[in-house]
């Protein structure tokens, strides 16, 4: 059974690794997870210096799922360069950074700082509200997304991933913007955002009224986009939107994902990441596939 993926040029032993935000960097999983049996870990949002989040509270659950609004907390580069990304090799784990910042020149800095550490990919988190164009994010505006991807290539000395908002009218043109500035693969989806209200209180329940909507309730719409992405541009894809399963892993997959993080479940099961790619390994016995290559985007 043959369960190597490739993304940018770079292999992986399995096609699972873990959402950024879901699982530190790692360290805190490990008593559950076998960190070198993962694909790789996906590292939480680190920035140029530490960021303290968002007031709290900033997480609530939901039908289906969670809110959160953590607001990037983070020890920053130097604190992770220094701490996890060595615990990381010590263990024998493929490495994917996720990068934050609130300006390109944040985020240059970061790549710039990671560019001689053993780091796999560069996974950009483009979610993040650009604080020179007014707050909005850079990935839910092509032209922006364009530039900071083109801008982080010039720069980075790994592969880059950028991880697209699903909070956009057409997911394609953003794939494609980011295609154009030169990214060499795409990560979907981020969260939807969403709210929820105390009926009792009258308040909202969040601090920051808004959060990040993750969990199985959002799998549907990760799947769509993940099939809209693959059919209208030809970069490979990290998928991730509701996968609590191997079977959900594998419908990721069949809609064109090469490589699946798992995020939310990590809250409720410690062991999910590496119970998702234990279901995969089942549906391919049970279903005689020899190569998980086979099932990646196989429907059309």
């Amino acid at each position: 059974m043959k369960l190597e993926v490739t993304i940018a040029g770079k292999t992986f032993k399995n096609p699972v690794t873990t959402a950024s935000g879901t699982f530190g960097s790692g360290a805190e999983f490990e008593e559950f997870v076998d960190l070198s049996a993962l694909g790789a870990v996906t590292t939480k949002g680190v920035a140029n210096v530490p960021w303290e989040g968002n007031p709290t509270p900033r997480l609530a659950e939901t039908y289906g799922g969670m809110l959160n609004a953590i607001g990037l907390q983070n020890p920053g580069i130097d604190v992770f360069c220094k701490r996890d990304i060595p615990h990381l090799v010590e263990k024998n784990a493929s490495i994917i950074v996720n990068v934050c910042g609130r300006t390109i020149p944040d985020y240059l800095e970061v790549v710039e700082r990671l560019s001689d550490e053993p780091v796999d990919l560069l996974e950009i988190n483009v979610s993040c509200p650009n604080v020179k164009a007014g707050g909005i994010a850079f990935g839910q505006n092509p032209q922006a997304l364009l530039e900071i991807t083109r801008e982080v290539k010039k720069v980075a000395k790994q592969p880059v991933v950028m991880k697209l908002s699903p909070n956009v009218t057409d997911i394609t043109e953003m794939a494609k913007a980011a295609e154009a500035g030169g990214a060499d693969a795409l990560s979907l989806i981020n969260t939807i955002t969403g709210m929820k209200i105390d009926i009792y209180r009258r308040d909202f329940v969040l601090a920051n009224k808004t959060g990040g909507m993750s969990g199985p309730a959002i799998k549907p719409v990760a799947v769509r986009m993940i099939y809209q992405v693959r059919k209208a541009c030809p970069l490979p894809i990290i998928g991730m939107g509701g996968v609590m399963t191997g079977q959900d892993a594998v419908e990721l997959m069949m809609a064109g994902a090469s490589m699946v993080s798992v995020g939310t479940a990590n809250f409720h099961n410690p062991r999910a990441s590496i119970e998702v790619l234990e279901g995969i390994k089942a549906f391919m016995a049970d279903q005689k596939i020899e190569d998980i290559r086979e099932i990646i985007g196989c429907v059309e």
